[in-house]
């Protein structure tokens, strides 16, 4: 195959990082999905995460039904609502069920953590809570899955006012045992975080705190966080491995060895982002790809066939307009096997 032509590229300025793009994930595409029969339920902070064959669009403010999108048939169907209304977490797909740890419940800007994991079975379309509670409930923190235990990151306690965590705690579900790992070097809530081979990484998020100067999308997090699950310890980026453009609200996913940082939300522009980076761990190091075609915030994307679908969310910073529509990217066709000299 012909390689990509681009190398390295792009940016520097004394305030941000390189950015370079040398493989084919920045020859991709984003476009609508168009025509799907039936509909989705528009929300945001919420989640998006696939099993098996069918994506699960679930959770968000106020009391929404799971909606359920097949790809192979361009269909969208309903699903049970969960027993309790819960926004602001990251679900996961885990032993073919959707976890929902980290959850909050109730209104801006005093939400509560809701301190049991909620998970839902697409069997049957059935919701249960686990017995045993969280022993340190946030919400807006990340989550992720390795070696057959849950790791639930950072967060904040107290709704947007304050209260941010940079707790690490595990779930083993074979014991039904909580454990208190080291803490993150920085908290921060509002973001997803993203496993890649043996370390978590912690991209984006901020530190809502509405009575603040900088308001409750200010206090943005650049730097980038890591634990070692082989040395059971955290680690920072340089800072010229910042996240280029801070922002909270997005959707993140390691996709190609790589973590992706989608839209988001910031004090800086009254729109949502349709911003897309990339971070190569290997050379911590930031690419850009093309942007989503509407920009948003409050929802997740899921990978399916080498493709990323990202769906709803909000479109402005705040919780307006709630969007209709679903975008999926397609990468090039092209692979690069050579890095460029």
């Amino acid at each position: 195959m012909k390689a990509c032509s681009l190398a390295l590229a792009l940016l520097t300025t004394a305030s941000s990082p390189l950015l370079y793009a040398e493989d084919c994930l920045c020859h991709g595409s984003w476009s609508t999905v168009e025509d799907s029969q039936g509909s989705f339920d528009p929300r945001h902070e919420a989640d998006y995460v696939r099993v098996g064959d069918k994506f699960y669009l679930l959770g968000g403010r106020g009391n929404r039904a799971l909606n359920i999108y097949d790809p192979k048939t361009n269909h969208w169907t309903k699903g049970s609502q969960p027993p309790v209304k819960i926004h602001h977490y990251q679900a996961l797909a885990f032993q073919d069920e959707i976890w929902a740890v980290g959850a909050f419940t109730g209104g801006y800007p005093k939400e509560k953590p809701y301190p049991f994991i909620l998970i839902y079975r697409p069997e049957d379309d059935s919701w249960r809570q686990l017995e045993e509670p969280i022993p340190r409930p946030r919400g807006g923190g990340g989550l992720v899955a390795h070696g057959g235990k849950i790791y639930l990151i950072c967060g904040i306690t107290n709704g947007h006012l304050d209260g941010h965590v940079s707790w690490l705690d595990c779930y083993d579900p074979a014991t039904k045992k909580w454990t208190q790992l080291p803490d993150a070097p920085r908290a921060r809530d509002h973001f997803r975080a993203v496993v890649i081979g043996d370390r978590i990484y912690n991209t984006a998020g901020r530190r809502s705190a509405a009575r603040s100067k900088e308001g409750v999308f200010g206090n943005t997090v650049a730097p980038v966080d890591y634990y070692d699950f082989k040395t059971g310890k955290w680690h920072t980026l340089a800072e010229k491995s910042n996240l280029p453009t801070p922002r909270a609200g997005n959707a993140a996913i390691a996709y190609d060895g790589k973590v992706l940082v989608i839209g988001g939300e910031s004090n800086r522009q009254g729109r949502a982002y349709n911003t897309v980076e990339a971070l190569d761990p290997a050379k911590e190091r930031w690419m850009t790809l093309p942007p989503l075609l509407q920009g948003r915030h409050g929802t997740g994307v899921v990978e399916y066939q080498q493709k990323l679908y990202i769906a709803s969310g909000a479109g402005n910073r705040g919780n307006k307009p709630e969007l209709e529509t679903q975008e999926v990217y397609s990468p090039s066709v092209e692979k690069t096997t050579t890095p460029p000299k």
